[in-house]
């Protein structure tokens, strides 16, 4: 299945603040707990590599200093274009948020598509063969559980696109995660498995999403009922593909592609997001 190019070049504004602490030393050192680690608590950014059999994925972690409490991990799986500026804004959200978020990058080498033609190339394996999502996630996935900083116990992988795509894909191959989250991604591919999926699974779609067609969604969700595998699907009225995306109106513009930007939804499916975490890593 093919998806059409979207281009995430603006990284989001922080959901969360992290107010700087007082210059009153003596009341900082009697605090001496987790409000106090927290006020005084900055973003750590670091490139990493994350060895994938024989390919190198140049990714991203994102995460506090602070250390008064072990943060739950969040993979990152970019839309088709790479692991470029939208995805990177939402790892440094994330952390802000008190995640240890990884952003993965897909093709490996930090190789980046410029044209929809460039992308369709390098996605285009993953489609044929579900299991080379699996591989790499899981790759990231182990190397994030070797930071001290991370609660190993809590884990998700979300997606945008063709993230969305392999995030799905990688719970029905069971992926040992807590939970999964797509947005706007595609729903074909791996047949699920009775039993096999071990990850709760939240589908975030747009209802006007002219790339995921209404016989697609009907098949995941038959095949999904089928096997009892539990899932929850949420559709945004009016929603487009790559509806979280600032910039998805101006790329659809350029590549002549029906994607636009729709605050509404994005707010409505990052709040979504938000519960099920909340859910997930009880």
């Amino acid at each position: 299945m093919k998806h059409k190019p979207v281009t995430f070049l603006a990284a989001l504004g922080a959901a969360l603040c992290f107010a700087a602490c007082g210059n009153n030393s003596n009341s900082s050192e009697a605090t001496g707990g987790k409000d106090s680690a927290k006020a005084t608590a900055t973003i750590i950014e670091e490139n990493i590599n994350i060895q994938a059999d024989t390919t190198v994925l140049k990714s991203i972690v994102a995460y506090s200093s602070d250390t008064s409490i072990k943060k739950p991990i969040v993979l990152i799986v970019p839309e088709w274009w790479g692991l470029e500026g939208y995805v990177k804004g939402r790892a440094r959200q994330l952390a802000e948020m008190g995640y240890l978020a990884i952003g993965i990058d897909m093709y490996g080498n930090g190789q980046l598509a410029e044209d929809p033609q460039t992308a369709g190339a390098l996605a285009t394996p993953f489609y044929k063969n579900p299991q080379l999502w699996y591989t790499r996630v899981q790759a990231a996935l182990a190397k994030a559980k070797t930071y001290p900083q991370a609660d190993t116990t809590k884990t998700a992988a979300i997606g945008y696109c063709f993230g969305g795509a392999a995030v799905l894909n990688c719970a029905k191959l069971g992926l040992p995660v807590n939970g999964v989250i797509s947005f706007h991604g595609g729903l074909a591919g791996v047949t699920p498995v009775k039993g096999q999926t071990k990850a709760q699974i939240l589908v975030c779609h747009g209802g006007a999403d002219n790339f995921v067609p209404e016989a697609e969604v009907a098949t995941f969700k038959k095949q999904m009922d089928s096997t009892g595998t539990a899932y929850t699907f949420k559709v945004y009225e009016g929603a487009t593909h790559a509806f979280t995306n600032p910039n998805a109106t101006e790329k659809g513009k350029k590549f002549n592609m029906p994607i636009t930007y729709n605050g509404a939804a994005d707010t409505a499916s990052f709040n979504d997001m938000k519960a099920f975490f909340a859910t997930i890593f009880k």
